[in-house]
């Protein structure tokens, strides 16, 4: 359906010159089309495959030998240097394989190759590395040039394939990548329309999720699951007391369950691996995520590793009918934890339709213990998923994607990919970060302030029984729960969350012209968006303002038709400039 109208261009108080497009044009390598696509779509901003006939304001080029076009600012990406260089005057330095820039928000490292500059005399440093130039912006007779030293769209490719390395983990480079490219664009007297990563009252969005491994100690008598609990709730228990890492009562407790064993297994008292219960108390209303397994013993097919035998499970989704209804009937979303779906076609419809006649819906997917390959997302989006919540890391926490973003990774045609951030045993277990609940807290308040800061999900994973004994990391979670809460954020299931960005990313930016204006309409397809998506008009950047945040205008649009008038009051935000968002 039709939305909002949004002229090109401010009004002519901002001394903003006039074109024929506000929108952005890009001149790609080839091959590089669909992550193009993609970047535009988490970058939610008006842009075209670039025309020679138009004139725009910003043409993006990641091409060896850019045409000559007609812009106010160019932005070439490369790391190998190129025509541009020589008709504008830049002067190419040393080029690495690898490097990090320093940005304000931390190193940002790049993996598929930078070149440095020397410095221009009548050029601004846009970004360094180690103390050299990656990036310069000057201005020409056609415009402002601004020259980067990477290739902005084969760093997307990199992160939305093969992803970060753990040394890396903690740095949301994608989110990144798409901050400065923003700030470049202002930062040259640029108005910027995007439909940020965000709903409206809302500051970010949280998928908490479960992945259900066990559902009770009494399936697992005398296996190395049981064993495996009794050695580490007691001389585990002891250790990690003599370390500081548990206090006495929590010792004791360890020490009391497994005494408890011969009396839960006989059915006198209560099997504390039961995870539901425990749960649904501390997340009401909360929209929480359950993966489960669809088939009891089956530990797959292709398992690295030298216990592949201990990836079955000792129970399947129709043994939790029960449950799994009790579930829905909370508000909670089932999922598949898949065994095969990852490599297997067929398994995969397998493992939905046995999900399904339990569930009665089912959409997503995470793999049991996070396997994949190249061809998963191909592989999942033919077995009928929807989305896959895989990407992560077991050893560590933080962005494998460099985002906080659903994306369509590259092989899928629909399937969204919803990014994994945080899980409870990258955190604490001994062989992974080994986190004290402090150095855990550390890591968790900086992942939800870049929520904060770059919009999108943030999505924790919590086992079944990682409240219970020997873990007892349900206190943190109930703490981390209730800093969440206090964070004005959107609590959704997992299907929501990516309901809503597919929503985000239906939305067509279309060009019109009413009463000789030039202006941008926004089109929405796929019906009334809930919650509603912010319109936000980005101010060019003024230098002297003391702060390096953009200002902006916003409303909100829940996709329905709506005009926007321009000729409005002066922004209270923005006195410089009038507002050109306001409601007609």
């Amino acid at each position: 359906m039709a939305g909002p109208i949004v002229p090109f261009r401010p009004l002519p108080a901002c001394n903003k010159p006039a074109s024929v497009d506000s929108v952005i044009g890009v001149i790609s390598k080839a091959g590089q089309s669909s992550i193009v696509e993609e970047f535009f779509e988490l970058f939610k901003t008006p842009w075209e495959s670039y025309c020679p006939e138009k004139a725009y304001d910003v043409v993006i080029a990641t091409v060896d030998d850019p045409p000559r076009v007609q812009a106010s600012v160019l932005v070439v990406y490369s790391s190998v240097a190129n025509a541009v260089d020589t008709r504008f005057g830049f002067t190419a330095g040393e080029r690495k394989s690898y490097g990090t820039l320093n940005d304000r928000d931390g190193l940002l490292p790049l993996y598929k190759g930078l070149l440095t500059f020397l410095p221009v005399a009548d050029g601004a440093v846009c970004v360094t590395t180690e103390g050299m130039v990656a990036g310069v912006r000057m201005s020409s007779p056609d415009g402002v040039v601004i020259r980067v030293g990477y290739d902005l769209f084969d760093e997307v490719a990199f992160l939305l394939s093969a992803g970060q390395p753990v040394e890396h983990a903690q740095v949301p480079a994608l989110d990144i990548h798409i901050r400065q490219l923003r700030e470049w664009i202002l930062e040259t007297g640029i108005f910027l329309l995007e439909i940020p990563p965000l709903p409206v009252s809302r500051s970010f969005i949280v998928c908490l999720t479960h992945d259900i491994d066990f559902i009770s100690i009494t399936r697992h008598c005398l296996d190395h699951s049981m064993w495996g609990f009794v050695f580490r709730a007691t001389v585990g228990a002891l250790r990690n007391f003599a370390r500081g890492r548990l206090s006495l009562r929590r010792m004791l407790l360890c020490w009391r369950a497994v005494a408890s064993l011969p009396f839960v297994f006989a059915g006198w008292a209560k099997d504390f691996w039961e995870p539901f219960e425990w749960y649904l108390k501390v997340e009401k209303d909360l929209s929480p995520t359950y993966f489960v397994i669809p088939f009891k013993g089956r530990a797959g097919e292709r398992v690295p590793g030298r216990h592949a035998s201990r990836r079955a499970a000792a129970y399947g989704v129709t043994d939790l009918r029960e449950q799994v209804q009790n579930l829905r009937s909370h508000g909670c979303e089932i999922g598949v934890h898949g065994i095969d779906s990852w490599h297997d076609v067929e398994k995969g419809h397998a493992e939905r339709s046995a999900v399904r006649e339990v569930a009665g819906e089912c959409s997503g997917i995470r793999m049991h213990w996070l396997l994949h390959d190249e061809n998963t997302p191909a592989v999942l989006d033919r077995a009928g998923y929807t989305y896959d919540s895989t990407c992560g890391y077991n050893e560590t926490v933080g962005y494998r994607a460099g985002t906080g973003q659903p994306f369509r990774p590259p092989g899928a045609r629909t399937l969204l990919e919803l990014p994994l951030h945080v899980q409870d045993g990258a955190l604490f277990y001994p062989q992974r970060l080994d986190c004290s609940e402090r150095e855990a807290d550390k890591l968790c308040k900086a992942l939800i302030a870049n929520a904060q800061r770059f919009g999108g999900a943030l999505t924790l994973l919590w086992h079944d029984r990682s409240h219970g004994p020997e873990r007892f990391w349900g206190d943190f979670y109930k703490g981390l729960i209730q800093k969440l809460q206090t964070s004005n954020c959107w609590f959704a299931t997992v299907e929501q969350a990516v309901g809503w960005f597919r929503q985000r990313r239906a939305v067509q930016f279309e060009a019109v012209e009413t009463g000789g204006t030039q202006r941008i309409r926004l089109r929405c397809e796929g019906g009334n968006v809930q919650p509603p998506l912010r319109i936000r008009l980005y101010h060019p950047t003024v230098p002297g303002r003391g702060t390096t945040e953009p200002m902006f205008d916003e409303l909100e649009w829940n996709g329905k038709p709506v005009g926007i008038e321009c000729n409005a009051p002066l922004s209270s935000s923005f006195p410089d400039c009038p507002s050109v968002c306001s409601r007609i």
